[in-house]
Parts: structure tokens; C-alpha cells; sequence
């Protein structure tokens, strides 16, 4: 089993900054795929961006293609998401995803509580 904790979520105004952290315990996660998703209220959960587990590739939705940059760190068993340029509709609660093996948007295997990112006009 995986558990996964993200932190790093909170208020801030359109064109600011956050970056999201998401923590793995149980496990290594050397060998899983790490994903960020985000669920809008009223609004279906969608992709944001994924790693592989090396982290040579990464994948991102095209609403925040140049804006995000996801990351790992194997070593600190710990994936990021830096957030820059955000914008209203970025507000949702973010979540952090595992698979081991790889994918990019589907068929993840373990799931974090979410962290809420709100960002005001």
C-alpha cells in the first residue's frame, strides 16, 4: 500500500505562485507513475500533469502547459507541483496519484485527501 499526503495548498491572488508537495509513505515510489489531478466544484475530476518514474518524462493538460512544472524527488519519495501564473479557474482541490508502472492519465492505483487551491480575481 501507498499513502499519499499532499500539503502546499491555500489562498492566493491570480498571477501568483504555489507549489504543491505530495508525500508517499508505505512505499518507495521509485517504479510508480506520479499524477496530479484537480476537481473544480461542479465539475468532474480532470488531469493536470503526470511523471514518469524516472522523471525524464512528464505530461501535462494543455491549460496549464507552461504554467506548471511537475517534479520528483525518489530519494525524498515525495512529488511537486509548482504552480505559477495562476489563474481563477486553477481554483479546485488538488489531488496526487500513483501507479506503478506507467500511464499518463488513467488507471491510477492509490489516491491523496486532495488540497484546496483557491485563487482569487
Amino acid at each position: 500500500q501507498v499513502q499519499l499526503v499532499e500539503s502546499g495548498g491555500g489562498l492566493v491572488q491570480a498571477g501568483g505562485s504555489l507549489r504543491l508537495s505530495c508525500a508517499a509513505s508505505g512505499r518507495t515510489l521509485s517504479g510508480y507513475a506520479m499524477g496530479w489531478f484537480r476537481q473544480a466544484p461542479g465539475k468532474e475530476r480532470e488531469f493536470v500533469a503526470s511523471i514518469s518514474w524516472s522523471g525524464y518524462s512528464t505530461y501535462y493538460a494543455d491549460s496549464v502547459k507552461g504554467r506548471f512544472t511537475i517534479a520528483r524527488d525518489n530519494a525524498k519519495n515525495t512529488v511537486y507541483l509548482q504552480m505559477n501564473s495562476l489563474k481563477p479557474e486553477d481554483t479546485a482541490v488538488y489531488y496526487c496519484a500513483a501507479k506503478l508502472g506507467f500511464t499518463i492519465k488513467y488507471e491510477y492505483d492509490y489516491w491523496g485527501q486532495g488540497t484546496q487551491v483557491t485563487v482569487s480575481s
